[in-house]
């Protein structure tokens, strides 16, 4: 099996095991591993995180060769009291509220349930190693709820992606895409941030967010809503206005984003002193085979 058919089989296997979402491990049978085995519970997990997804280590050598390629770069064990840090989770209260189709609310990941906590990573010898993260707690993270179905989350993936769009903030910043306010209300926080500009195109999103959260944030005075299509504003004001970066975060994952992100990718040229930005480009690009053009 080549590396790219190795890459190719891990996904599609982590794919199956984290949309059945009860296939995981529990708590109750790390500890039977661990305890049974003499093993590090973090090990004991990996072991029976990889039986869920359907490898045979103990039988099938190419099962076994999978395991030691891919498992000690993606599993990681998260620490809960890091994400408590995060400015937004310590300084924003995030009560349950409805507004249309949109329901404004907590949600939470069970013990030992794996979720994608980063973007993949591209390592040198052509392996694409998904991350994926676990607590040994219950863990709590905000959320927004189109018709019941989870459509933006703060959760550690969040976080962790955002990150470097965060720290290239800079002057006055124009971004596609409302959810929570967790890159608004980061980006207004940098002394060097002048403005944030945030377009969103439901109305009630906007309602939500302006009740709910926005009186909450300490440098709200920087943020301002426009509701508006985030292609037809870049059409008409991207060229006008000026922006510093421009950061667009219009997908739910790469499933609904290769589109949006090569249709906005095209707006660049409007706005060529802008630095521009996209949630979870290097694993958009890796799902266009590298390409962004």
């Amino acid at each position: 099996m080549t590396t790219q058919q190795r890459n190719a089989e891990l996904l599609a296997q982590l794919s199956r095991l984290l949309n059945a979402q009860t296939a995981y491990p529990d708590a109750a049978e790390v500890r039977e591993l661990a305890q049974a085995c003499a093993l590090p519970p973090e090990q004991a997990y990996a072991y029976l995180l990889a039986a869920a997804m359907g490898l045979e280590s103990d039988r099938r050598p190419e099962d076994r060769a999978l395991f030691c390629a891919y498992f000690p770069d993606m599993l990681h064990r998260l620490d809960a009291r890091e994400y408590a840090r995060d400015p937004y989770y310590r300084n924003i209260e995030v009560p349950r509220a409805q507004v249309g189709k949109w329901t404004l609310c907590r949600e939470q990941y069970a013990p030992y349930e794996p979720f994608v906590c980063d973007d993949l990573r591209i390592c040198e010898d052509g392996r694409v190693v998904p991350q994926i993260g676990y607590f040994e707690e219950t863990f709590s993270f905000p959320a927004v709820l189109e018709n019941g179905r989870e459509w933006m989350l703060i959760t550690p993936n969040e976080i962790r992606t955002m990150r470097p769009t965060i720290a290239a903030a800079r002057g006055r910043v124009l971004t596609f895409g409302l959810g929570l306010g967790y890159f608004a209300y980061m980006a207004a926080e940098k002394p060097e941030v002048t403005q944030v500009t945030v377009v969103e195109r439901d109305e009630s999103v906007i309602e939500l967010f302006e009740h709910d959260l926005l009186p909450q944030f300490a440098q709200r005075d920087k943020i301002r809503v426009v509701r508006g299509d985030a292609f037809a504003y870049a059409q008409t004001h991207l060229a006008q206005e000026g922006y510093d970066v421009v950061f667009t975060d219009l997908w739910h994952d790469p499933s609904d984003g290769l589109e949006l992100y090569l249709r906005m990718k095209q707006y660049e040229k409007l706005s060529q002193g802008s630095t521009f930005l996209y949630w979870i480009e290097p694993t958009l690009r890796y799902y266009l085979g590298g390409e962004s053009e």
